[in-house]
């Protein structure tokens, strides 16, 4: 994966004053076409003490997931990267669609450094996402969180 050019993308994509939403969707949008082996990629957005789904591409998906709950409640909750080769084994998983394997979620920031978000990827395949995935997914996530402190809410 060349995640330098999808990187490069992202950043083109990206415009001032654009509604964060757009952005979202954009960026939700290019990582489906992007990546292979995945049957998802979005966002969750903090809304009301709980994690509300935003734009994505894929199959229908968890409306509300609770602070701590699964593993984007966790990601939220302790505010880093998670990187799960095997959904299965992971405590509390939620199984929005039971094809899902594997599963990388990463945390989205405003400028003051409070969770705002994560990003959320999954795939059929188990142990799919790699720390080349893993390094790259943040530095996607950086720049959506460069983008948004311009963007209205």
């Amino acid at each position: 994966m060349d995640w330098k050019l999808v990187c490069a993308q992202l950043e083109g994509l990206m415009e001032a004053g654009s509604w964060y939403i757009t952005g979202l969707a954009n960026a939700s949008a290019l990582l489906w076409e992007s990546l292979e082996d995945i049957n998802w990629a979005g966002f969750y957005l903090v809304r009301k003490n709980e994690l509300a789904l935003g734009p994505f591409q894929g199959k229908p998906a968890c409306a509300r997931i609770g602070y701590g709950k699964g593993v984007c409640g966790t990601a939220w909750a302790e505010g880093r990267t998670i990187l799960v080769q095997d959904v299965h084994a992971f405590p509390g998983h939620i199984a929005c669609d039971s094809a899902s394997n594997a599963e990388i979620v990463i945390p989205l920031r405003d400028k003051a450094g409070t969770v705002r978000g994560v990003l959320d990827i999954d795939s059929p395949t188990l142990g799919r996402f790699t720390e080349e995935d893993r390094l790259g997914l943040e530095g996607f996530a950086r720049i959506l969180e460069d983008a948004m402190k311009g963007w209205e809410p």
